[in-house]
């Protein structure tokens, strides 16, 4: 297994902040291996598992869930858009692979040490466990090398010629037979990448400790999300099914559909029923729900129990429709969060149309920056999070948050944007934090260790410097984004705008020189930051007005003295 190589013009437009659309599908198409390869590590963990951490049951519900999710992933016959009931069965001994390439790809031989192992065979669930009996077997787990994060080296997707059909086939990018697949959209979800590291983390004996019932419980709610995603899947491929599912402290959430508050708390059995677009919810004592699938996201009922998950229109109008995704229980890191970051926000209608407000006008906010922030925008943003205001935000709505989570590529976390104009400075921002992770993935950049040593003029603490690199690349494409901005739009928008830039350019210029004179750099590490620097020094063709400049110099060494008089006897020593 090795990584796809990334051409020399790929990084240098990267470095220039900028992407072609056949380079941001490389980073896209190596983030949905990724995810294929995390879900296998996940599958490996469990059937390696001791019984005490995952029992023989659970393993067997596991191979049911993934027969179901594999039949998600066939294409429905010629002619239709769906199958028809009952066309999913299979005559009983019949083995084969869905058409194109298989969901869990394999590595063609090339395997680094810290990959998951080569998958094994594993025969069908046993009669009488599994509702598919016939369907396709579980794609058999072993033990997976690397079971806390995504495996560093994803399979070369340039191996195989042209119509090749062979198992070891990557994913297709963008195609509607395999990568828009129901099955595949449920696994590139961005959301399911946390999902999949804590059912690692749970899984994993060597970290976690010895099992406790707090643990044990988590691990439960992990695996029993896995039901839940097979089941969403089955159900937008037009798959009849019944599979008992579990709510987890008293919310049943099917992702991308929404969530019951079911009538009791606690973690419950819940039956689900699928015919003709249609889930029949049945749970102890209380009358059955009915849930109609829409198409795209979400569903509706009738029941006061049941929460939609949330959509805005596509960003263009002929796009999918954007998740806002405020149920899915892997929406919010665990643990403590960031100072500066809400929590997971719950939105009323208020918070909707304020979201809506916001969102119809961001294409067109987008654009005055360049078309290239559409192009990403559409490549890389795949769902909306939702978050609470930060703490200690002021009343004029002017404070805001957001996030990227690497594990979660595609995702937005953010607070409600104020207007268009600053949801599309939030999308440039967070979105080239995710350009720069996943080359990252691709194509080591430096060496440096994770000490925290450098000034970053947006930061009151030290960074380390793969956090100034990160930093510096967004604020350095933020200022393009309003310098692009303040030449095209009239006062005041122009006036604000080239505020912006002045200030952002500002910062970049005091953060740069550490990261050009780092001994750490690799030589395509070097290349990259060659190509900001020169991004960054064309932005001096179009100057911004002297008051604005003047101000956004004084602020930035108003931010250096108070950085330096506060953390300059701490810091380490630097190298020699």
């Amino acid at each position: 297994m090795i990584r796809p190589v990334v051409p020399d013009g790929a990084l240098v437009e990267l470095g220039r902040i900028g992407a072609s659309p056949d380079t941001l599908a490389l980073l896209v198409r190596d983030q949905d291996t990724r995810r294929l390869l995390l879900l296998r590590a996940v599958l490996d963990a469990a059937d390696a598992a001791d019984p005490t951490v995952c029992s023989a049951g659970r393993k067997a519900r596991l191979r049911e869930d993934w027969a179901l999710l594999a039949e998600a992933d066939r294409p429905p016959p010629p002619g239709t858009t769906h199958r028809p009931p009952g066309a999913h069965r299979q005559p009983r001994g019949t083995a084969h692979l869905p058409q194109g390439a298989p969901l869990l790809p394999d590595d063609g031989g090339h395997r680094p040490p810290d990959a998951p192992q080569h998958p094994r065979a594993m025969p069908y669930p046993p009669p009488g466990r599994s509702q598919h009996p016939h369907a396709m077997p579980y794609p058999p787990p072993g033990r997976s090398q690397h079971p806390q994060g995504t495996p560093t080296s994803p399979p070369d997707a340039q191996r195989q010629p042209p119509g090749a059909a062979h198992p070891s086939t990557p994913l297709p990018h963008p195609s509607p037979a395999t990568a828009h697949s129901p099955a595949r959209a449920r696994l590139f979800h961005p959301l399911t990448g946390p999902w999949a590291l804590s059912c690692l983390r749970g899984l994993d004996d060597r970290t976690a400790g010895p099992p406790d019932e707090h643990r044990a419980r988590r691990l439960r709610q992990d695996l029993a999300h896995f039901s839940a995603v097979a089941a969403v899947a089955a159900a937008r491929a037009g798959i009849p099914f019944t599979v008992r599912l579990t709510a987890r402290a008293g919310v049943l959430t099917l992702p991308s559909l929404g969530s019951l508050r079911t009538a009791t708390g606690g973690d419950l059995p819940v039956d689900v029923t699928h015919r003709d677009g249609r889930l029949s919810i049945r749970q102890p004592d209380a009358p059955d729900v009915v849930v109609h699938l829409e198409s795209g996201i979400g569903a509706w009922s009738g029941a006061l129990a049941w929460t939609s998950v949330h959509a805005l229109p596509g960003l263009l109008p002929a796009t999918a429709p954007m998740p806002l995704d405020d149920v899915d229980p892997y929406r919010a890191v665990p643990g403590p969060r960031h100072r500066t970051l809400g929590g997971p926000a719950t939105l009323d209608d208020t918070d909707c149309k304020r979201w809506l407000q916001a969102w119809s006008g961001t294409a067109a906010a987008l654009r005055t920056g360049g078309e290239q922030r559409m192009t990403e925008a559409l490549a890389l943003l795949r769902c909306l999070v939702p978050l609470e205001r930060p703490p200690g935000a002021g009343a004029d709505g002017r404070d805001n948050c957001s996030a990227t989570r690497h594990e979660a590529f595609g995702a937005l976390l953010a607070s409600p944007p104020q207007d268009a104009v600053a949801l599309a400075a939030t999308l440039v921002h967070e979105l080239h934090h995710a350009k720069l992770a996943a080359l990252g993935d691709l194509v080591t950049l430096h060496h440096a260790d994770a000490e925290a040593r450098y000034f970053a003029p947006w930061k009151t603490a030290p960074r380390p410097y793969d956090g100034l690199l990160q930093g510096v690349y967004s604020h350095l494409a933020l200022a393009d984004y309003f310098q692009r901005r303040a030449l095209v739009t009239p006062p005041p928008d122009g006036e604000y705008a080239w505020s912006r830039h002045a200030r952002y350019r500002a910062q970049v210029g005091a953060a740069l020189p550490a990261l050009v004179g780092s001994p750490d750099l690799t030589v395509k590490g070097r290349r990259f930051v060659d190509e900001m620097t020169a991004t960054y020094e064309r932005m001096a063709e179009h100057p911004a007005p002297r008051n604005h400049t003047a101000r956004a110099q004084a602020y930035v060494k108003a931010a250096r003295a108070l950085w330096t008089q506060r953390h300059t006897p701490a810091l380490p020593r630097p190298k020699e």
